[in-house]
């Protein structure tokens, strides 16, 4: 039931404001989002990619939406399995929102816990059980 909403929303959206609008990024995340959930993945991806593209033409490489984009790509290619494509996401995410939101606001701990995640993912306790306990106590 979702699908349409979103793809309607797109369409909108475009219609509106023109292909070359940052809430265009915002709709095209949001339908990633739902095939991500779904676990159509190769459908999934095109759209992370071209919304991460946009956040960065309209808002600059250095912006919160920008470490939004390259987390949902990160746990994207976590849920596939695809650890070493998603690694350097998570980590140019975490560094990011922390230097641009400070290290005590409330998306560094959900950065630390998804980081934490990967490493679980892959047996690596020992590196994500740190994380795990950082994210906790923010």
């Amino acid at each position: 039931d979702a699908e349409p909403l979103y793809i309607q929303a797109l369409e909108m959206t475009k219609r509106l404001l023109g292909d070359e609008h940052p809430s265009v990024a915002t709709s095209l995340n949001n339908l990633a989002a739902l095939y991500d959930s779904q676990g159509r993945y190769s459908e999934a991806e095109p759209l992370y990619i071209q919304a991460l593209t946009m956040r960065k033409h309209f808002l600059g490489d250095e912006h919160p939406s920008v470490a939004t984009s390259l987390n949902n790509l990160a746990e994207l290619y976590r849920s596939q399995g695809r650890y070493s494509d998603a690694e350097p996401l998570y980590i140019q995410s975490l560094d990011m929102i922390k230097r641009l939101l400070g290290d005590k606001h409330p998306a560094v701990a959900t950065c630390l816990n998804n980081l934490a995640l990967l490493y679980d993912s892959q047996g690596r306790y020992s590196e994500a059980e740190p994380l795990y306990i950082q994210a906790l106590t923010m």
